[in-house]
């Protein structure tokens, strides 16, 4: 089947997770993606290897999946240049070093958009583009700390600061980034204009806390650190230790709240006026209410305690009320391999003798066909023939390489990286 982005060509000069990520949903949506690294080492994703003998390590090849590799030292003028000529058949320009650096070498959005005039540039970084932190540098766990994220994660306004565990706002970025991007192909395709896209790891920040950001700026509400309670503030919108484990219930709503206190027993609570406002619990309409939240939520510690986690899920599912016992990482996706709980794309990509499994991107489309079928490229492999694409004859890219502007690769010796399982 096509897919939405065929025919769109990408310079990306971008590194690590937000940048690559970006680029990854394009690539996987049908763009043709030219990831342009150093052509020493590459990319610093590609050293974390843990142990593997290859230049695609896991964690490289899942954000990297479906791209070419152009290992080309664009702080050499003639690096520059090329990179110049290339951007002039290029569809969008991806980078996310510091404001400032890609000018030194004319590889900014003016010198870009010289020679492609309806460019998409999209610039990545910690802070945005102007301002007094500009210049500064970013690491995911450091934009949490400064934004508030930290400060929201965990419970009590005493104990430490607790980041999410995970680069959470490297991901935002990356999604945010193709968003805006495959935004302004849609402008560009209506109106003929190209744009500028200033995308960091700050605005991606607040949108992920979004409704408590607007909160605050719209009536001064200052936000709480709540733990693993659930948004709404209902007493039974909490995460409960059972009898062996841990569950998070959401009974928002009164129905909701009926039917837990059913399956533990304690439907008496539905009744308690030390518990609930009951005129808000018997309306038409909205959330529960408590008049006394220790009281019920001592009184709801004590069912869940003799409750096991797993039957109960299964018990307060079919009763409606939404539930899942507490799980790691990878026992959710052995479960779902197990058992097919839920419905995920199965994405298996080769590299070299191993096989690098995703479940996809976030969404299926059911008529773009699945996963672009190519794993990621090794350092260079496709040096030579995007250059030559530019122009150059084989003279001229030797002397490229002899000079250590550019880096060529032979093809894997197995396979290039080939999608080889797509359910």
């Amino acid at each position: 089947m096509s897919k939405p982005l065929e025919g769109i060509r990408v310079l990306d000069l971008s590194h690590v997770i937000a940048g690559p990520l970006t680029s990854f949903y394009l690539a996987q949506l049908g763009a043709e993606v030219i990831k342009v690294e150093p052509p020493v080492s590459g990319e610093v994703m590609r050293s974390m290897k843990g142990g593997e003998d290859t230049d695609t390590p896991t964690g490289f090849a899942a954000i990297n999946a479906g791209k070419q590799s152009l290992a080309l030292d664009i702080r050499t003028p003639a690096g520059a240049e090329l990179i110049r000529s290339l951007a002039a058949s290029t569809d969008v320009f991806i980078e996310n070093f510091r404001p400032g650096v890609v000018a030194r070498y004319g590889l900014d959005y003016a010198s870009i958009q010289a020679v492609k005039q309806d460019i998409v540039y999209c610039s990545i970084s910690g802070f945005g583009q102007e301002g007094n932190w500009a210049q500064r540098g970013a690491y995911d766990h450091v934009v949490q700390a400064l934004t508030g994220m930290m400060m929201m994660s965990g419970e009590g306004d005493d104990a430490p600061p607790l980041k999410v565990g995970f680069p959470v706002i490297d991901v935002a970025v990356g999604m945010l980034g193709a968003l805006s991007i495959v935004a302004a192909l849609h402008r560009k395709a209506r109106d003929g204009a190209g744009q500028y896209i200033d995308a960091s790891m700050v605005q991606a920040s607040l949108m992920l806390m979004y409704p408590n950001a607007c909160a605050y700026l719209t009536d001064g509400t200052e936000t709480r650190r709540v733990g693993n309670r659930g948004y709404t503030g209902s007493p039974a919108a909490d995460t409960y230790r059972c009898a062996d484990g841990w569950i998070a219930v959401a009974a928002n709503t009164p129905a909701q709240f009926r039917r837990l206190a059913a399956a533990l027993g304690i439907e008496a609570l539905c009744d308690d006026a030390r518990a609930l406002d009951l005129t808000a619990f018997n309306a038409p309409n909205g959330f529960v209410v408590p008049n006394d939240r220790e009281y019920v939520s001592a009184r709801l510690r004590a069912a869940f305690a003799q409750r096991h986690a797993a039957p109960l899920e299964e018990a307060l599912a079919a009763a409606g009320v939404p539930a899942g016992r507490v799980r790691k990482l990878e026992e959710f996706l052995k479960e779902v391999d197990d058992t097919g709980c839920v419905n995920l794309p199965d994405y298996r990509f080769r590299q070299g003798t191993r096989e690098v499994r995703t479940r996809g991107i976030g969404f299926s489309a059911k008529h773009d066909g699945g996963a672009t079928d190519a794993g990621a490229p090794a350092l260079g492999e496709n040096s030579r023939a995007v250059l030559a694409r530019a122009g150059l004859g084989e003279d001229a890219i030797a002397a490229l390489e002899r000079a250590g502007i550019a880096k060529s690769a032979a093809a894997w010796s197995a396979s290039p990286g080939r999608l080889i399982a797509s359910k």
